[in-house]
């Protein structure tokens, strides 16, 4: 029998009930139709008194290391932040700062965020495809944004599916070899010029 895959759902966030959350398990939900999976999911108010001992001792927490391990090790990640200042979390954002720098290399990441209006969608292109971008995971094209007007609406159901067979594509598909980071670019220093006999 074939193992099933793994996704692992972390999700930023902070009330309870939270549209966060709610958001990450409907796409969580949306993977398993398309094709079974096992679900882990990643609370990371539960973490964040870990999280800041992390920066400040550099050890992880007993509930931290597992969170960590189960990211690096899943299949598939389905990450989803509430949206603060126009960009993710600071919980969020302290969660990845703390996993190891190759942790989701060549990893399938789907990303989501939620806020109270539309006008903050673009959060997904200018903050989160850049992070997860720099930590060289491979992010599906299709990011989920939900405002509190999209709930019922057919459009984030759309997108929401579509998503999560551009999850499962990437998931069942040939492995992707990330490749070391590279700097933006190199400098060569300019060659010395030539000799001239001008005023001999």
């Amino acid at each position: 029998m074939t193992e099933r895959m793994k996704v692992v759902v972390v999700s930023a966030g902070l009330s309870v009930p939270s549209s966060t959350r709610l958001l990450a398990d409907r796409l969580a939900a949306a993977v398993n139709r398309t094709t079974p999976v096992d679900v882990e999911v990643v609370e990371l108010r539960d973490l964040a008194v870990e999280i800041a001992h992390n920066f400040t001792n550099g050890f992880a927490g007993k509930a931290l290391a597992a969170a960590q391990d189960a990211v690096t090790r899943a299949d598939g990640l389905i990450v989803v932040t509430p949206v603060f200042s126009a960009s993710y979390s600071g919980l969020f954002k302290s969660f990845f700062d703390v996993l190891d720098k190759d942790a989701l290399a060549g990893k399938p990441v789907l990303i989501g965020a939620t806020g109270g209006t539309g006008r903050h969608s673009l959060v997904l292109e200018h903050a989160l495809r850049p992070l997860f971008a720099y930590l060289r995971a491979v992010v599906v094209p299709t990011g989920v944004y939900a405002a509190s007007e999209d709930w019922g609406a057919e459009g984030l159901a759309e997108r929401t599916d579509r998503a999560a067979g551009e999850l499962v594509a990437l998931m069942t598909g040939p492995p992707v070899i990330a490749r070391p980071a590279q700097p933006a670019f190199e400098f060569r220093p300019p060659a010395p010029a030539a000799p001239t006999t001008r005023g001999r």
